[in-house]
């Protein structure tokens, strides 16, 4: 049905005034024309017709507008929008429409509200639609994009007489769906909200995250850190099972505060090479209530190590010697050392001794390199070797670690290339560092209570009382504070400067590379007592943290590695290629090609770019994964022909993490801006009865502009065309 159409004219008072005149003129002026012309009749028709025209611009000043005033023609829609992500899974209702005591999942609450015959009676001035929302992922339902949903229904009805928004508010995919919301308000649209869930923490032990790396060493202890959260009243202790390819490997027992969580870590020592399945399970808690959160796998790949590592010194210190000896011990190190010995007319000789710095290619087969006493002086280091070795750490990810001694050699380094890579500032006032006749001693900050560099120990308590019993030092390098980015891992117990406590134990990243200085030359007396248990154990630590990104794949020319080690879905992953060239050396210009097969068979083709320009050797690119699983990661390198496969674990964003609070605040808001409300799911009966009272929408008013609609005008270009022709025939008679 139609209202009866109408014309409307928006006039400005001055303008019709000029408009009056202007018509009583141009009237004036026709009549004296027709009467000049003897009155002819041709000549009367034309100023008529210039008298017309001059009318009809003065309308078309006046801005006419053809109205016309319609009412819906189409039944009022009302949609029930429902989520479907997988955050609806979460078994957190205990009472609701059934009454049952047993805890349901959101979306088994919800199903009733899905049946057409419960909205019946809207059915009957309404046209009722179901529509399901999740998100625009693959698959859908790991994420739910509120927003979206919201303004898909708008987009989709034009008739819309209100929404039921059936959920629990958890957005975490697109834009606030208040920016939805504040659409529906501008169209009169109230949106009523049916939210489930539970507004407070029911009882629950979470396995909040596993954190094991991509591979482990054959023999070699592997430590897999992990984060259990508990909403239960009481303290807990459980019983963790770690299993490997789903058979049992390693219990332990550890205690989980009431409302809080437990921080621990497994050992697991594989004995075999290969691809295994890490999988971390807490057992169900009678009392909680969610247990769709109590396990987490991981693949993890086995394999043989084989570090080499160059130790560099200039005495044969006490530090200088167990450490040389707990390397040469190790199975999987290969220890080479350079002891230059600057007093004698020749370097330090026999196994495992070479008498040079190491060639650019030779260099760059080093994982970890140890710097003792020594720095750029005659018969040392020359300015070129540091930065050879600053750039093996910057684009090779090697390790370099520092150890000062009393005869202050290393403050030389500060001017050469190697400066920047010190983490901490020396006093250069104090080159040989400060000696004492009290016994020092290492304490842990917050940050190395948490590293694995520092952990002598699997239980905190008994790490803490391991460092608080180490037998301690007389001499410490003279450091006035850790630099800007630095970690410090450890302290001087008793000594401080201006800037805090002196740092003895400090970590810095480099470029792809890792640094570490370490603040005194008398780790060896933790052997006392107990051999080499911690004075190995430290420095192994230290040689396979520091080599990690180098062993993630690596063939005889080209080295592969990425950061982070363990991404999830959407993270930026780095990739880094070190090639070498034919004759061993780093390969500076190239095209290196890295194509990353996705788990489901969907192949990118990232290629790499040379790094800076002390970066030789190195190529750098990045993609960004969409899948979960493992991708493929096959580095080829066209001029030397080299190739490596690794492969990537990359982890879901678990975005619809079963557990969480439903978002009431969401809902609320998104009702509050349309004029809506929020519902329990008991009271729907109550809201289609109100929904039955909403008003008839208010008909629209469609105008269209006559003064600017282009018919209009070229009607009066039409009669400007008729009059001048009209003229030349008149003047031609």
């Amino acid at each position: 049905m139609q209202d009866p159409h109408g014309i409307s004219f928006l006039p400005n008072g001055p303008a019709v005034i000029l408009g009056v005149v202007l018509l009583l003129t141009t009237g004036v002026l026709c009549w004296l024309a027709w009467r000049r012309s003897g009155y002819r009749r041709v000549v009367g028709w034309l100023e008529l017709l210039r008298l017309g025209l001059v009318g009809l611009i003065l309308v078309t000043l006046c801005q006419p507008e053809w109205l016309e005033t319609r009412r819906p023609d189409q039944q009022p829609t009302l949609a029930v929008l429902w989520d479907r992500s997988n955050s609806m899974k979460t078994r957190d209702v205990v009472d609701g429409t059934g009454g049952g005591t047993e805890a349901r999942s959101r979306a088994e609450t919800l199903e009733p509200l899905l049946s057409p015959d419960l909205w019946k009676p809207a059915n009957a001035r309404l046209n009722v639609v179901f529509e399901p929302f999740s998100s625009e992922l693959e698959p859908p339902e790991e994420g739910t994009d509120l927003n979206a949903g919201l303004t898909q229904v708008l987009a989709n009805h034009r008739n819309l007489r209100g929404v039921v928004v059936l959920s629990d508010g958890d957005w975490n995919v697109g834009r606030p769906p208040v920016e939805a919301a504040t659409r529906f308000r501008m169209r009169q649209v109230p949106v009523f909200a049916v939210g489930v869930g539970s507004r407070s923490p029911l009882p629950d032990l979470e396995l909040a995250s596993m954190d094991a790396p991509t591979f482990g060493v054959a023999n070699k202890p592997l430590r897999i850190p992990f984060v259990v959260r508990s909403s239960l009243g009481q303290d807990r202790d459980v019983t963790m099972t770690l299993q490997i390819d789903g058979e049992p490997a390693i219990t332990k027992q550890i205690r989980v505060p009431a409302m809080g969580q437990a921080q621990e870590n497994m050992v697991w020592t594989p004995t075999t090479t290969g691809d295994h399945t890490l999988t971390l399970r807490v057992p169900k808690d009678p009392g909680e209530v969610v247990a769709e959160n109590n396990e987490i796998v991981a693949p993890i790949s086995v394999r043989q190590e084989q570090l080499r590592i160059l130790v560099i010194e200039s005495y044969p210190r006490w530090e200088y010697r167990y450490l040389r000896n707990a390397l040469e011990r190790d199975p999987g190190v290969e220890v080479t050392c350079l002891l230059f010995h600057p007093e004698l007319p020749e370097v330090g000789g026999g196994r495992t001794y070479i008498d040079r710095f190491p060639a650019t290619s030779e260099l760059s087969r080093y994982d970890v390199v140890i710097l003792g006493d020594v720095g750029v002086e005659p018969k040392q280091l020359t300015t070129e070797n540091t930065r050879e070795l600053r750039q093996l750490v910057s684009a090779q990810a090697a390790g370099l670690v520092f150890i000062p001694g009393r005869y202050g050699r290393q403050a030389s380094l500060a001017a050469s290339p190697l400066g920047e890579l010190c983490p901490v500032v020396l006093d250069e006032a104090r080159p040989g560092g400060i000696g004492s006749s009290l016994e020092g001693r290492f304490s842990l900050t917050q940050a190395g209570q948490r590293s694995l560099l520092t952990r002598l120990a699997e239980a905190d308590e008994d790490n803490a009382e391991i460092w608080s019993k180490l037998p301690g030092f007389h001499w410490y390098a003279a450091v006035q504070r850790a630099k800007a980015g630095a970690e410090v891992l450890a302290v001087h117990d008793r000594e401080a400067t201006e800037s805090g406590r002196v740092p003895l134990i400090v970590t810095k990243t480099y470029g792809t590379g890792k640094v570490l200085f370490m603040g005194t030359d008398s780790a060896w007396r933790w052997r006392e007592g107990v051999e080499d248990k911690y004075h190995y154990r430290f420095w192994g630590q230290v040689a396979r943290w520091m080599a990690y990104q180098r062993q993630m794949a690596k063939g005889e020319s080209i080295r592969l590695f990425y950061s982070p080690d363990r991404p999830r879905v959407d993270d930026v992953v780095t990739l880094n290629a070190n090639v070498l060239d034919a004759a061993g050396g780093p390969l500076n210009e190239g095209s290196v090609v890295v194509q990353a097969i996705a788990p489901s068979g969907r192949t990118r083709t990232i290629r790499l770019q040379p790094g800076e320009e002390d970066a030789w050797g190195l190529f750098v690119g990045s993609f960004v994964p969409k899948e979960p699983g493992e991708y493929r990661l096959l580095a080829t390198c066209s001029e030397t022909g080299a190739e490596v496969e690794t492969g990537l674990s990359v982890q879901g964003l678990n975005r619809e993490r079963q557990g969480r609070l439903a978002r009431f605040d969401v809902l609320e808001e998104i009702a509050a801006v349309t004029g809506g409300r929020v519902v329990p799911v008991a009271d729907v009966r109550s809201l289609l009865d109100y929904l039955a009272t909403l008003p008839e929408p208010e008909p629209t008013i469609h105008r269209t502009r006559i003064w600017a609609h282009p018919f209009w005008g070229g009607f009066l270009v039409l009669l400007l065309g008729v009059f001048w022709t009209g003229r030349k025939l008149a003047g031609a008679v």
